[in-house]
């Protein structure tokens, strides 16, 4: 049941200019005005996540013609995924429906949704015997990105959404290598775009957790 704004703080939001543009905003209101929940569109982000999950495994057992298919409509699934996250926070924050279950909606599913893109990542990386183990460390590193993030807050200091491979730029990076990897595919090559995405992905976001870590121990330090 949704609670009425004035009764819930506001939780800490990922800085996002695209917030801003007025076609966000004008669909934001159109889901409002349309009674979406922002609950349910957070469940939306976690099925394109799991479709694009399911679409890079299978990439790995697929013919060429499939796998450039497969590979761009995972680079379109990972996108809407990252449109759902945006939406859902703007119905719920802009539109007035923030509910009292709000942040577990708002947080459980993206690291179940990040789960699913990078192992399915790792999964679709046939060339070398490391690929799935490459795809399991992307995602214990994007969950752990998200659990210092959180750590922060509990501890009562601010929430730090900063990179290097913050959640907007690893799903950039591995948009634009499904993109490449289309293109691999279509010249009879496979695996090289999304193993150099997820090892650049793993390298920024061990950067990250240092980097988010560090500005928590500066801000405890000084409170």
């Amino acid at each position: 049941m949704s609670a009425s704004p004035q009764t819930l703080s506001a939780p800490p939001r990922r800085p996002l200019k695209t917030r801003q543009r007025a076609w966000a905003q004008a669909l934001a209101r159109m889901l409002t005005r349309a009674g979406a929940s922002p609950n349910a569109i957070s469940v939306a982000s976690l099925v394109f996540a799991v479709g694009a999950g399911v679409c890079l495994a299978y990439t790995a057992y697929s013919g060429n013609a499939v796998r450039i298919a497969l590979f761009l409509t995972a680079a379109a699934c990972i996108q809407l995924r990252l449109l759902c996250n945006m939406l859902d926070g703007m119905v719920a924050v802009e539109g007035g429906k923030r509910t009292v279950y709000g942040e577990i909606f708002n947080d459980m599913p993206d690291r179940f949704a990040d789960v699913a893109i990078l192992v399915g990542a790792g999964y679709s990386i046939t060339p070398y015997p490391w690929g799935r183990e490459l795809g399991w460390l992307a995602a214990t590193l994007a969950v752990l990105t998200a659990y210092v993030r959180l750590l922060g807050g509990s501890m009562g200091v601010t929430q730090y959404f900063i990179g290097p491979m913050a959640k907007p730029h690893r799903m950039a990076l591995l948009t634009a290598a499904c993109v490449v990897a289309s293109v691999e595919a279509r010249l009879g090559i496979s695996g090289r775009a999304i193993a150099l995405a997820l090892l650049i992905m793993v390298a920024g976001m061990l950067i990250t957790c240092v980097r988010r870590t560090a500005r928590i121990a500066a801000d405890l330090k000084r409170r």
